[in-house]
């Protein structure tokens, strides 16, 4: 009979590090909810909307590999103190960008904001992973990865009740207010969003403050790499080298792409008078399930990939993801709200399974690795910006067909791309 696995002796640092998972989960989806209200209050089409983010998820392409070398100078604990603190600083930013009615503004704070979160990625993802067993590593990251879920789901509630409370108005209702309506609206328009971003800045300078206070385990990345199957040599210059990163990074790429679509859009598509036709304020509370999806697979996949072999419970979840978002693309009627909804339950399991397949193997260079992995996230700028393109031209479910190839490449990933050759 086997030997019963010790307790993680790190568990009290992990437990300390679900916190900040749950806290960029919450900022990220706060998004979906802002880019309606802002698409309103400027009259933005779809591509210009989209801008949001662009400049969210750009900031991890010019940020991440810069990160990793911080990281790997200051070490993990420093560098998720300078992370909670960069993003409080972008969460006060949202103050001004709401007094003035600044939209340039309102896209300044979202990448300051996106690049202190970068580097909280940076140094937690492959924190957790070094934090016991390197086998369970996809499980271990999986399961924190659910806390982020939780983020996410209570964030589209709770913004549809602060932030979509007040009704937003059309530019042909807004020229019919004379100055005193109009001044109350754009006040009432302004508090909406200024209050719950000061409320998120004191509450990360207040986590930053704790981590300052407490004592974190000192984990470096292991000096030799991990021996590799069909490696044509021990050891390598850079993590460029291993070619399950490199294609992990693409699928990285393609992942966050293919989930910040379908998020960003969710309440346009709710809302559309030819599908379920919800209001804007009902719609954002609908994206709840999206994301409770995501969390609910994370907890289970976590025990799932116990037993079954990450990339082929990864492959799996990425055809069931490719084949929903099909029948939402083609369907009609109030149902393909909720084959839509669906697909955040198949997402669940792909980031942290594709990030933790992608690092293994690295030793020295899995900081490195990190960076490169945290950088690929840019496709959360790229891909939601080429389906805004699609939806003001060919319209918007039938710009679905974006994630589908998204969902197939990662398909593709964990049947045979990671592998772990050079």
């Amino acid at each position: 009979m086997p030997p019963a696995r010790a307790k993680n002796p790190y568990f009290g640092a992990l437990s300390l590090l679900t916190s900040l998972f749950f806290i960029w989960g919450f900022i990220t989806c706060l998004n979906d909810i802002l880019i309606p209200h802002l698409k309103s209050v400027f009259t933005l089409n779809y591509t210009q909307a989209m801008l949001i983010q662009f400049c969210f998820f750009a900031a991890y392409f010019l940020v991440s590999i810069p990160s990793g070398a911080i990281v790997k100078k200051i070490g993990y604990k420093r560098g998720i103190i300078i992370g909670l603190t960069v993003t409080g600083v972008g969460c006060l930013l949202f103050y001004p960008a709401a007094q003035l009615r600044l939209y340039p503004l309102f896209l300044a704070a979202f990448f300051v904001l996106a690049s202190g979160i970068t580097l909280l990625q940076v140094a937690a993802n492959p924190y957790v992973t070094l934090l016991g067993d390197p086998a369970t590593a996809s499980s271990r990251l999986t399961l924190t990865q659910a806390f982020n879920s939780l983020g996410t789901t209570i964030a589209p509630y709770l913004g549809a009740v602060f932030i979509l409370a007040t009704a937003v108005k059309t530019s042909a209702e807004l020229v019919q207010l004379d100055a005193g309506q109009l001044a109350a609206y754009q006040s009432a328009q302004a508090s909406a969003v200024q209050q719950p971003y000061l409320l998120l800045a004191a509450v990360l300078f207040v986590v930053a403050g704790v981590f300052a206070a407490i004592k974190l385990p000192a984990i470096t990345d292991q000096t030799e790499p991990q021996p590799l199957l069909g490696a044509s040599s021990p050891s390598q210059s850079s993590a460029w080298q291993y070619r399950h990163l490199v294609l992990g990074a693409v699928a990285i790429f393609v992942y966050v792409g293919g989930e910040v679509v379908i998020g960003s859009f969710l309440v346009s598509f709710l809302t559309d008078p030819n599908l379920a036709a919800l209001t804007e304020q009902n719609a954002a509370k609908y994206v709840a399930f999206y994301w409770g999806g995501a969390m609910v697979g994370r907890f289970l996949g976590s025990v799932i990939m116990q037993a079954i072999p990450a990339r082929k419970v990864l492959a799996f979840n990425a055809l069931t993801a490719a084949l929903l978002v099909l029948v939402t693309m083609l369907g009609r009627g109030d149902w393909v709200m909720w084959t839509i909804l669906a697909v955040g339950l198949f997402n669940s399991i792909m980031f942290p399974t594709i990030f933790s397949l992608a690092l293994t193997g690295l030793g020295q260079h899995t900081g490195q690795g990190s960076g490169i992995l945290c950088a690929a996230i840019v496709g959360g700028a790229i891909i939601p910006l080429l389906q805004g393109l699609f939806a003001d031209h060919i319209g918007l479910q039938q710009a679905f067909f974006i994630p589908i190839l998204c969902y197939l490449y990662i398909a593709y990933y964990g049947w045979r791309g990671c592998a772990v050759r050079v």
